[in-house]
């Protein structure tokens, strides 16, 4: 009969993703990952096999968690526009904590303006630190934005039946087009320092639209 583990392999799998998200790949030591989830060096490459495959396990359960918050979003009563806003808020809100309207920032992530978090989103992160190298990951962020384009298109094709965007406008151009004003937002608040320039860049966006 095989042992049962003594720790939780989930929890572990959720640590390892903070420390990636917070340092990169490369820069994430084996001691990190020990450090990070509280387990030794042979409980990790006895459960996980490798550093990379640990990687694997923790960007799908950000990929897994990002998208489904953004599907929930965007299958939502809202109109259209109203779910992109949303949408880009949640970026600028998750950099800057939040907002000063009041609106909510990830939990456990605080700043102003002048204050953003610095670690940017694991998705693009790892795009331009690991993919073009690793056709493995390269594979898993294209299934990922893949996913995250057909949902956003279904909304924005939902809106031009609405009425709330217009219908001589290519759904898919659109939802290509969300997808990097997201990822340029997030890219932005790394250097910008200044949550009004990511608002104002989040209005323009909208209103191209």
């Amino acid at each position: 009969m095989a042992r049962p583990r003594k720790f939780d392999e989930e929890r572990a799998v959720d640590a390892a993703m903070e420390a990636f998200w917070t340092a990169g790949y490369e820069a994430t030591s084996t001691q990190d990952l020990c450090e990070a989830t509280g387990l030794g060096r042979s409980s990790i490459y006895n459960t996980f096999k490798s550093k990379h495959d640990l990687f694997e396990r923790a960007l799908a359960r950000y990929m897994e968690y990002k998208s489904a918050e953004l599907t929930e979003l965007m299958e939502s009563d809202l109109p259209v526009r109203q779910k992109i806003r949303t949408q880009f808020q949640r970026v600028i809100d998750e950099e800057f904590g939040r907002g000063p309207e009041g609106s909510e920032g990830r939990e456990g992530v605080a700043g102003t303006e002048g204050a953003a978090s610095g670690r940017g989103c694991l998705v693009v992160n790892t795009a331009v630190e690991v993919a073009a190298r690793d056709h493995g990951i390269a594979g898993d962020l294209t299934r990922d934005y893949r996913l995250r384009l057909a949902v956003i298109r279904a909304a924005i094709e939902s809106g031009q039946r609405d009425g709330d965007i217009a219908r001589d406008k290519d759904p898919t151009a659109l939802a290509h087009f969300v997808i990097a004003t997201i990822a340029g937002l997030k890219v932005s608040a790394r250097v910008t320092r200044q949550r009004s320039v990511l608002e104002m860049t989040a209005d323009a966006a909208l209103a191209a639209l």
